[in-house]
């Protein structure tokens, strides 16, 4: 069943409001709301996760949260990550749902920052080594006084994420409860999905790109959510999606590009499209999925301050080397240097307007929000330049922020953690290209003293999460600066893909 005719994307948020009531309303109690696919495959019902969310949520209170706390999630790839979430923002405390990947130095520097008034701590998963920390398996949902969603003011505080910032260490993004009736913005102009499909996310649970399209979207309108169980390879999704039904299918573009390297693939006539996010997709891609698997790619720019604002959609294809339109309801702009719009197809960074209902309330500082505004927009540090038609090509970071499957990484970020080697007189971490549609982090440094490649990628595993760490380790002479000093990471990367390009 489509959207109706009379959707409104853009329609006001109603209030009060709660996002996990929300996004549990729309399903009827005994329909299917998610399948975990794989050996050990599990189906909850809308019923079944309401009735957990409500337990959690009680659980939570019973641990002494009140609405307004923070809570730090440390969980692994299985459906308590989602079931934690909701209820958190059910209660009205603030989950921070964080990568499993971190290290116990970057947990400690987010509770350094944060002050959570609980980590909930899955067996696997670094945690902090400060502060109150509750193991997963202690916190029982309490079936016999569940708690209902709280409502409250749609502007108040629902969740926070941390992102890569130009500092050099995470910033706290904090969203409001609104921010999800927002992401209704997609479903037409991007998802092309209504209640009755069915769409599997390559993604794993505890990742915010899952969490958003592949969990929270479906189970708001109504539709059926599909995950591989952990450890599923990219190799098995396309039976995956086969013995599934999947009618939508939503993955990074480096999973797209490993399905396209098996030689035979399975017929899948129940999918009628992909969706895909988190890197550029190139056109070379896009096409090869469409003369191997006979559907579209459809393509969303979008940031943790803003979720997917810019897509193409099964109603209107991107044009060639462009990534999408606005989507119904978002007001963007390429500006200059001064936050002033320029002329269409003129280059500029990307801003989007302060009103829009999806925009963060601001980075978490000294435990309030601040939205960094120029005039009335909220400058992204993206590149782009918007034809006549609306139509925006991408052209990269403004700030040299490197991409890592999905994931924004700071360069300085990854610099620090090196600055302990007394070898390393300089570093400097770029993204470069290796080969066509394929980029790694590199680390560029200058050695006072001999280092072996061994030592540095011990170094990087000490200190950064493993989507962060260097894949490849390059001595140099000096770093390319400018006139004041600066360093040139441009250059860098030039010059890096010239020498690779020639050999």
């Amino acid at each position: 069943m489509p959207l109706p005719d009379d959707f409104d994307p853009a329609a006001p948020c109603p209030a009060p409001f709660n996002l996990a009531g929300y996004v549990l309303a729309a399903g009827d109690e005994d329909k299917i709301a998610l399948e975990v696919l794989g050996g050990g495959a599990v189906r909850w019902t809308f019923g079944d996760l309401r009735r957990a969310v409500a337990g959690y949520a009680a659980a939570l209170r019973t641990e002494g949260l009140a609405p307004g706390d923070k809570l730090l999630m440390r969980l692994g790839n299985t459906v308590e990550f989602p079931l934690l979430f909701l209820a958190a923002v059910a209660a009205g405390v603030v989950p921070v749902p964080t990568s499993a990947a971190l290290t116990v130095e970057e947990v400690d520097w987010i509770v350094a920052d944060l002050a959570p008034a609980l980590t909930v701590q899955a067996p696997g998963v670094a945690g902090p080594s400060r502060g109150r920390v509750v193991a997963l398996e202690a916190l029982v949902p309490d079936r016999d006084a569940p708690l209902a969603p709280v409502p409250g003011d749609p502007d108040r505080m629902a969740y926070v994420v941390y992102t890569s910032g130009s500092s050099g260490r995470p910033r706290a993004v904090a969203h409001a409860h609104r921010a999800i009736w927002a992401r209704r913005m997609m479903w037409r102009d991007w998802y092309g999905m209504g209640p009755e499909d069915r769409i599997l996310h390559a993604g794993a649970f505890n990742w915010t790109y899952t969490l958003g399209v592949g969990l929270l979207d479906p189970w708001a309108m109504g539709a059926t959510a599909l995950i591989p169980e952990a450890g599923t390879d990219s190799a098995a999704l396309p039976e995956a999606l086969a013995a599934s039904g999947a009618s939508i299918f939503a993955a990074v573009p480096g999973v797209y590009r490993q399905i396209l390297k098996r030689d035979a693939l399975p017929r899948l006539p129940r999918l009628r499209h992909g969706l895909t996010a988190g890197e550029a997709l190139p056109d070379s891609l896009r096409a090869a999925w469409r003369d191997r698997i006979g559907t579209e790619l459809y393509e969303a720019l979008g940031m943790s301050e803003c979720s997917t604002f810019i897509s193409a959609h099964p109603g209107r294809q991107a044009p060639p080397g462009h990534a999408g339109f606005a989507q119904a309801g978002r007001r963007i702009a390429a500006l200059d240097a001064d936050g002033v719009e320029v002329a269409r197809g003129t280059s500029g960074v990307l801003g989007v307007h302060r009103g829009d209902p999806g925009l963060m309330l601001g980075y978490l500082e000294g435990g309030r929000p601040r939205l960094p505004l120029t005039g009335d927009w909220f400058v992204t540090g993206d590149m782009v330049e918007i034809a006549a038609d609306g139509a925006v090509r991408y052209l990269g970071r403004g700030d040299d922020m490197m991409n890592a499957g999905g994931f924004r990484v700071s360069p300085l970020e990854v610099e620090k953690a090196f600055h302990g080697r007394p070898e390393i007189a300089e570093a400097a971490a770029v993204e470069v290209k290796i080969k066509a549609d394929v980029t790694v982090i590199a680390l560029f440094y200058v050695a006072a003293a001999p280092v072996t490649e061994t030592a540095l990628a011990a170094e990087a595993a000490q200190h950064l999460a493993r989507y962060k760490q260097p894949r490849l380790y390059i001595p140099v002479e000096t770093l390319p600066k400018g006139r004041t000093g600066k360093l040139d990471r441009r250059a860098l990367r030039a010059a890096y893909e010239a020498r690779h390009d020639q050999a």
